[in-house]
């Protein structure tokens, strides 16, 4: 009983750091009317969270093993908490984008430590399986439900609520786990790669500051965007460069030895630039173009969500029948698809409900394309080397969707581009992008022993 009331309350804080990553996007046209800022820029509200939640993952992961995972729990459920009430009560745009960075943080150090704390908790075996299956589950709920609970919070609270609302139940999460959760000692002293760790959220730090200033048509200073992405290029050199050089790597180089998972979360992020950037696309599209109010739109997008339910269960079963490539392959067509769904409604001004299509193969993209390259990237990997192959698979998620946000979002809707269709532009790079993906997934192949033992 006592192992299932620590699961209640990791999965708590699990939900509510996965609704996080989506609930800003119906409330993104509000918070820049609010604040004063154009669309391109909100790009910040996004990605601010998912570059310092990506980049500090496996910084975090290690943390629980140096520090002890209960008290780094408990620190990451504290940064994460109190960063979400600066969100709420943010006076300006710069605030809020600090308050995202200091929430992607907080949930890069207390997610590994969460999950270390179920694993540990529940032996292994049936118990086990039927937590992480809850685990998973919570996640999977929390980031399609985000879409919705955005837009009804938005509407009837403003809004700032859909930060202020976490805060109560971060709070429980915080006195239940240090009731619940059980102390641990330390690993004792071990290095931890704070180089590298820095180096990989500054690059993608440092490129959406480029991308964004550089679609500014005016009031950028004009060293600045070509600075920043020279910045992000030499970070990311000098991360590989330290990788290479340390006793104890962030990631050990030797990882990218085994070709199908580099091309396997090569083809994540590609993907994942594109899932994410059409869900800003259907935001600005309802709102912007439609005239939908926040309720209106997150309803609009509950197909979005059951469908995304609906492909989570279905997806699993016919890996096995398919096989894992097949599936990518699926997945990234189904997005293409629906890109190009958003460029024609886009181009006939139609209203928001022709956009339903389009969220329909999203989901389809999400559930084939994502599974699929999760079981590649993971496939092979020894006892020593799961956690870190399952923190780069993860990584590359999260860096890839920021960075496609940050490119595709940041250029289609630049002011500089003048009287360039915004959704025609940022469609058309995301399917560049996709074919790019679809070329590395064609390239992925696995023993055949491997392909036989593919989950049915």
């Amino acid at each position: 009983m006592h192992a299932w009331l620590v699961l209640c309350c990791m999965a708590m804080l699990q939900f509510f750091i996965a609704v996080d990553v989506t609930v800003v996007n119906v409330a993104l046209p509000s918070i820049g009317a609010d604040l004063g800022v154009e669309g391109h820029a909100l790009t910040w509200v996004v990605v601010g969270y998912t570059i310092t939640g990506g980049g500090l993952l496996m910084l975090g992961g290690r943390l629980g093993d140096v520090l002890g995972r209960r008290r780094i729990l408990l620190l990451g459920t504290t940064v994460f908490g109190a960063a979400s009430l600066l969100a709420g009560l943010a006076p300006s745009f710069a605030v809020l984008v600090t308050a995202r960075l200091l929430q992607g943080a907080g949930e890069a150090i207390a997610l590994p430590a969460a999950m270390a704390v179920i694993v540990l908790m529940f032996p292994e075996g049936p118990r086990r399986s039927r937590a992480l299956s809850v685990w998973a589950a919570v996640a999977s709920c929390g980031l399609v439900l985000g879409f919705v609970v955005s837009g009804i919070i938005t509407e009837l609270l403003g809004w700032r609520w859909i930060f202020l609302v976490s805060v109560p139940f971060i709070l429980v999460v915080l006195a239940a786990a240090a009731l619940l959760v059980p102390s641990d000692r330390p690993a004792g002293p071990t290095p931890l790669d704070l180089p590298g760790s820095f180096l990989l959220v500054a690059a993608p730090l440092l490129f959406t500051l480029g991308v964004i200033e550089a679609g500014e048509a005016d009031g950028t200073p004009p060293w600045l965007p070509p600075a920043a992405l020279a910045g992000a290029v030499a970070a990311g050199a000098l991360f590989v460069r330290v990788e290479r050089r340390s006793r104890d790597p962030l990631v050990p180089l030797r990882l990218f030895r085994n070709r199908p998972r580099v091309l396997a979360n090569l083809a994540t992020a590609l993907l994942s630039a594109a899932l994410s950037t059409s869900f800003l696309l259907f935001t600005y599209y309802l709102q912007d173009r439609s005239g939908a109010g926040p309720l209106q739109a997150g309803l609009t997008m509950l197909p979005l969500a059951v469908s995304l339910i609906a492909a989570s269960v279905l997806v699993p079963r016919l890996l096995g029948r398919w096989g894992a490539r097949a599936c990518v392959l699926a997945g990234i067509g189904f997005t293409v698809l629906a890109m190009a769904a958003i460029a024609v409604v886009s181009a006939l001004g139609a209203t928001g409900w022709a956009m339903i299509p389009a969220m329909t193969l999203i989901a389809a993209g999400m559930g084939f394309g994502i599974v699929g390259l999760q079981y590649v990237a993971v496939t092979g990997v020894t006892e020593d080397d799961a956690g870190i192959a399952s923190g780069v698979q993860r990584a590359a998620d999260q860096l890839g969707g920021s960075t496609g946000v940050t490119l595709y979002v940041g250029i289609g809707f630049a002011p500089a581009l003048g009287g360039a269709d915004p959704f025609l532009a940022s469609s058309l790079l995301a399917v560049a992008g996709l074919a790019l993906a679809g070329c590395v997934a064609w390239r992925i192949s696995l023993p055949a022993a491997v392909m036989d033992q593919t989950p049915g």
